[in-house]
Parts: C-alpha cells; structure tokens; sequence
C-alpha cells in the first residue's frame, strides 16, 4: 500500500461467511479477475474471486492453482451458470476447498445444494426483484444485488441499485451484497444505508494497477465522464454496458444484434490495449475515477472513507 492506513475491520454477517476483513468483493469479470487481481484484493482483506465465465476451464484451474501460491487469504469463484453447461466446474470448486461462491447467468437450483452439502456459502447475483425472490426460494445464503449502473452483462430493463437494493432489502433479510455504481466509501456507506453488508466492484478493479488489462482501458476510464458509457443490445440478450467508443457510439442505436461477433476482440482489446477492437465493457462509475490505484488502497481507502461518512452522519444527524 502507498502510505494507506490499514482500516480496522468491519464485523457482519457476510465477514463471518466469508473470513474477510473488510466485505469488499472484486467482481467476477471474464479474463480478467483472475489470480493477478484476485489475490491482490484477497491479500488487502477483501474477497477476491475468480472467473468462469470466459469458458477457459483449463486456465481457470491454473487460476486457482496460482491462488494458492498468492495468498493464503480467503478467496472465492463465481460459476457463471449458461456458460459451464456440460462441464464438471462445481465439482472442481468443491474440490477446491473454497467457501464461497457466487452464481449468475441462470438459476441457482442446479448447484445450490451441492455447494451448500461441501460447506460453501451460495449468493447468487441479481438484477430484479423477481429473480431475487426466485433465488431465495432456492435456498440461496445471500444474494448480490446488482443494479443496471454496472458494466459487463447487464438485464435489458435496468434498475438502478439506489432503487433495486432497498426493494430487495424489503422483502428478505438474507445477507446483501451490493453491485452497481460502488467505487469508494461514500458509495458503500450509501449501499449500507439502503441494507446492504458487502459491496462488489467491477470498473473500479479493473482500473487499478493489479488489474492484467492493457494500460490503455484504464486511462480511458480514468479520462471518462459520468456520461461516457452506452447501454447497448436492449432488445436482444444479453444487454451490455460498455464505455463509449466509436464502435460502441456506432452499435448504440441498434436495438439488437449479435453481441459475441463484437467480443471476439477481447485479447486485443484487454491485453493489447486496442480499444476498437471489441465492447469495453465499463460501469458509469467510469466519471468517478479519476486515478490508477492499486487493489490493496481501493480497499483499504474505501473502508477508511466507509467510516468517515458513517460517524460524519451519525455526528451530524444524532443528539
């Protein structure tokens, strides 16, 4: 860390799950949250957590073989469940020894039980009220609440998490974890307000100097405004949210079309630093960062500022 004060644990139902200092998740972004990021935001006492959703299964198990060798911290894996179709992955996570997982992309019923006999905790991810409620009737430990602000994959009609997480909040008391718009302090204080006891970031990880991606995407993101990210492929699945480029400015107006033919410029674009080459896949809380960090000061500046905004309000608003 550069010259970051270590913040002093949070203590709630998802730290206890998990074993984490701070409930802060690094979210689960193909190709990218792999062993590099992941165990830097592990060994910064948050929860870092490995991807599947880019199908390299053989790679992702040398992710995890890497974990090992990284940190000794917990860290956890999301089974991104339309893309593991016919494969053994949920065997292999038991086998892991890993405690949590997150589930999206389909329903948790066909692992829910599995994870759960193996002794790990199962929070699937959300973007509506329905879905939730679907989650929690199968059981689920806790759920992660994603709102529409969010890059990568996103529902076709959006919600944004200032109005998704309370509602969902309203109808269950299972463990919230929030994702969507959340890239410091004041946005996790604000997430614990409206019921949440974790946070998940997305762009925020990406952009930091442990990210693997090319130095390119993230001075893009740091030079970003707040209206610098194009929701595309609103009438097709899936929806994305990208940063704006002139590929993304060109398939903005088009209601539908085959998003995989414009990802499949992803080594170019994430590690060769071509930003035309395929969707940059970006949540608008590109126009709220406005430096390179590394994992360990995102987490532990986010905490530090987490608590400052907490006794800031309770100060100002209590006897």
């Amino acid at each position: 860390m550069n010259n970051m004060t270590r913040a002093r644990p949070i203590k709630n139902r998802v730290n206890e799950m998990t074993g984490t200092d701070y409930p802060i998740f690094q979210a689960p972004m193909g190709w990218i949250a792999r062993a590099q990021l992941a165990s830097a935001v592990s060994n910064a006492g948050g929860m870092g957590v490995i991807e599947t959703a880019s199908g390299e299964f053989e790679n992702i198990r040398n992710e995890v073989a890497k974990m090992r060798d990284l940190t000794d911290k917990p860290f956890g894996m999301n089974v991104a469940l339309s893309y593991v179709k016919g494969t053994d992955i949920v065997d292999f996570v038991i086998k892991q020894g890993i405690k949590f997982v997150t589930t999206s992309s389909g329903s948790p019923t066909v692992c829910t039980q599995a994870f759960q006999e193996a002794g790990i905790k199962v929070f699937h991810v959300v973007p509506t009220l329905d879905m939730a409620l679907k989650a929690i009737d199968c059981g689920v430990d806790g759920l992660v609440v994603e709102g529409g602000e969010g890059g990568g994959f996103k529902n076709p009609s959006p919600v944004s998490t200032m109005v998704l997480l309370p509602l969902i909040r309203s109808r269950t008391d299972l463990p919230i974890i929030a994702a969507g718009g959340i890239c410091d302090g004041l946005s996790m204080a604000g997430a614990f307000a409206m019921g949440a006891e974790g946070v998940q970031m997305g762009t925020r990880m990406l952009s930091s100097s442990d990210s693997p991606v090319h130095d390119n995407w993230k001075q893009s993101i740091v030079a970003a405004k707040e209206t610098d990210t194009v929701f595309l492929n609103q009438q097709s699945r899936p929806a994305l949210r990208a940063l704006r480029t002139e590929r993304t400015e060109m398939l903005e107006p088009l209601g539908a079309f085959n998003a995989m033919e414009h990802l499949a410029g992803i080594p170019e674009l994430y590690f060769g630093g071509e930003m035309e080459a395929a969707i940059p896949l970006s949540g608008q809380v590109v126009g709220r960062i406005d430096e390179i960090k590394s994992a360990a000061d995102i987490v532990h500046s986010t905490v530090n500022e987490f608590y400052e905004a907490v006794n800031g309000l309770a100060t100002r608003y209590t006897d």
